[in-house]
């Protein structure tokens, strides 16, 4: 386990900044892949070559037969595939670094200018919030990780298959003729492949669940900010009582002049009408 100790200290990084599905891939990848592989596996598998028996007394067929059967090791295959699938993650935790980085120079700026750009991504304690560039690099990573998970289970079906039988025939130079091979612990061998499969498919399944776990959260957020501006938009339509437009303005004081015209009118017709009766 001391091998994986630089990676597991990359990847538990990765944890503060990732979703709650995230962070139980991580558990997946840790307990269930690195820690089985570094303590039982390995313990399993052991010297494979040197447990090959084959019914054969031609110098090098033995080798040739296995390098045939196995042209990697299952060992060295799913090391090499925890590497592969981890680095996804990594280059996103590269993301992550910059940003945080980035952003605490703004802060740094920030006491110095009130009016400087404020952070985007992170808060004061440093945690990225998965929104914008940081989603699209979060989901790329989603996706780089399924493909490669895929790409490995298949290439492990088209390699060995998903069962080791205990006697394969190989006839392949210098073998002279057909050999019956046998392998040690096939059955124990067996059951470590079906549990590293089935490790793989969950893992799968967890980032094929991630993405649409962002994707409904994404969608959900913009379906509330959309309502939210839906409701401004109506308290906007009823004006203020308090408030009197221009027109309204214009409108009462054509009334107050009207209203003045017709008191003046009255006053002049009182007056005539009074100097007739005088006459």
């Amino acid at each position: 386990m001391g091998d994986w100790g630089f990676l597991s200290a990359l990847l538990d990084k990765v944890q503060s900044h990732s979703t709650v599905i995230g962070k139980i891939w991580m558990v997946v990848l840790f307990i269930f892949r690195i820690l089985v592989l570094g303590t039982a596996a390995e313990s399993v598998w052991g010297d494979e070559r040197s447990n090959l028996v084959c019914n054969t007394n031609t110098p090098g067929c033995e080798n040739v037969c296995y390098d045939w059967k196995f042209p990697i090791s299952h060992i060295r295959f799913w090391v090499m595939q925890i590497i592969f699938i981890s680095t996804p993650t990594l280059v996103y935790l590269g993301h992550v670094v910059h940003v945080i980085h980035q952003e605490k120079k703004l802060r740094e700026e920030l006491k110095r200018n009130p009016m400087s750009k404020q952070p985007k991504y992170t808060d004061a304690n440093g945690k990225v919030a998965i929104k914008g560039n940081m989603l699209g690099s979060y989901l790329t990573q989603l996706f780089a990780k399924i493909i490669l998970e895929v790409a490995f289970i298949v290439g492990q079906y088209y390699l060995f298959g998903f069962i080791m039988v205990h006697k394969f025939n190989c006839k392949i130079l210098p073998c002279t003729t057909e050999t019956e091979c046998f392998m040690s612990r096939p059955t124990e061998k067996t059951i470590f492949i079906i549990f590293m499969l089935v490790v793989a498919c969950v893992s799968l399944a967890l980032n094929v669940l991630e993405i649409f776990y962002l994707l409904c959260k994404r969608i959900s957020g913009r379906n509330k900010k959309y309502k939210n501006g839906m409701n401004a938009g109506e308290y906007s339509h009823y004006p203020s009582s308090f408030m009197v437009g221009p027109s309204a303005v214009d409108g009462m004081r054509h009334n107050e002049l009207n209203m003045a015209f017709q008191n003046r009118c009255g006053q002049r017709k009182g007056s005539l009408d009074g100097a007739k009766t005088e006459l």
